[in-house]
C-alpha cells in the first residue's frame, strides 16, 4: 500500500534524511511511505499525511479543530511559541483527532504531530484525545491512536501532567464498554505520553526503529550508574521484552490495522 494512493501531493520541495543527508523530492518521498529512497531511514510524516495514508479516500472528518492551547501559567514566550507552531505545521494543536474509515469500517482516529512543538502533550492535546474518547464511547467505536510526542509540555507546568490521568480516564471508560483501542508508536514517543495512554492500547504496534520511551538515555544511565544495552528504548528492544505486541512496516500497517479492526468487529 503505497502513500500516493490516499495523498495529494502539492509540493516538489526536497527534504534532507536526517540519517544520511541526502535531498529526496517530496513526491519521491510519497511514493515510498516517506521512507528515505537512499538509506531506509524514516522519514517523521505529519498529522495529515498519517491521516492520508490509513484512512479511506473522503472519509474523514475531523472533530474539535478549533481546541487550542492557552497560556495557563503565564509562561514567558510561550504565546510567541505557540503562534510560530501552528505557523509552521499549519495545525492549530499538537493532535489531529477525528472519525474516518479504514476499509470502510468506522473508526475514531487520532494522529499526533511532531511537527507541533515535537507533539507534546499540552492541555488542548489531553482534552482533544479526551473528547475523541469520550465520542467513540458513545457511538460504540474503535479507536487507532497515533503517538509521537516529546512528552508534556512543560510551558503549562501541571496542567500537562494532569492529561495523563485525564485521557487514562477517558481510555478506561472506552474499555468497559468493551471497544478496540489500538495505539501505534512512531518516532518518537517519549515522557508522559508513552507514561500514560501510548502503552494503553489493548494492541501496541510500532513502526521499526522507533524511540520509545519515558526518561532519556543519559538521564538513566546518570540515575543508575549502568550501562544500557544496545538498541535501548527502540522498537526491536522493546518487542524482545514484551512491551509492544509488534513492529510493522509503513508499508504494512494500513493492511494490519484493517485486519486488527475485522478481528474485533
Amino acid at each position: 500500500m503505497k502513500l500516493m494512493d490516499f495523498i495529494n501531493v502539492k509540493s516538489d520541495a526536497e527534504k534532507e534524511c536526517k540519517k544520511c543527508g541526502e535531498k529526496t523530492l517530496y513526491t519521491a518521498l510519497v511514493e515510498n511511505n516517506m521512507i528515505c529512497p537512499v538509506c531506509g531511514e524514516y522519514t517523521r510524516m505529519n498529522a495529515r499525511e498519517r491521516i492520508s495514508s490509513i484512512a479511506d479516500k473522503k472519509t474523514f472528518k475531523e472533530l474539535d479543530k478549533n481546541v487550542k492551547g492557552k497560556n495557563v501559567i503565564s509562561f514567558p514566550d510561550y504565546d510567541d511559541k505557540l503562534e510560530k507552531a501552528r505557523k509552521t505545521s499549519e495545525e492549530n494543536e499538537a493532535v489531529v483527532c477525528g472519525i474516518c474509515e479504514i476499509d470502510g469500517l468506522k473508526s475514531g482516529i487520532f494522529v499526533m504531530d511532531s511537527y507541533f512543538m515535537m507533539g507534546s502533550m499540552g492541555t488542548a492535546v489531553g482534552e482533544k484525545i479526551t473528547k475523541l474518547f469520550e465520542y467513540a464511547t458513545k457511538k460504540g467505536l474503535p479507536v487507532v491512536g497515533f503517538t509521537a510526542s516529546g512528552g508534556a509540555r512543560m510551558q503549562e507546568g501541571m496542567f500537562s501532567l494532569m492529561q495523563m490521568a485525564k485521557v487514562s480516564g477517558a481510555v478506561k471508560r472506552h474499555s468497559d464498554k468493551g471497544l478496540l483501542y489500538v495505539t501505534v508508536l512512531t518516532d518518537p514517543t517519549t515522557g508522559g505520553v508513552t507514561a500514560s495512554f501510548a502503552m494503553e492500547g489493548d494492541i501496541i504496534i510500532a513502526e521499526p526503529g522507533a524511540l520509545v520511551g519515558f526518561a532519556g538515555a543519559r538521564v538513566i544511565e546518570q540515575t543508575t550508574g549502568q550501562k544500557l544495552p544496545k538498541g535501548f528504548q527502540r522498537a526491536e528492544f522493546l518487542l524482545e521484552h514484551g512491551f509492544i505486541d509488534m513492529i510493522t512496516e509503513r508499508g504494512n500497517l494500513r493492511p494490519t490495522l484493517v485486519k486488527v479492526l475485522k478481528l474485533h468487529v
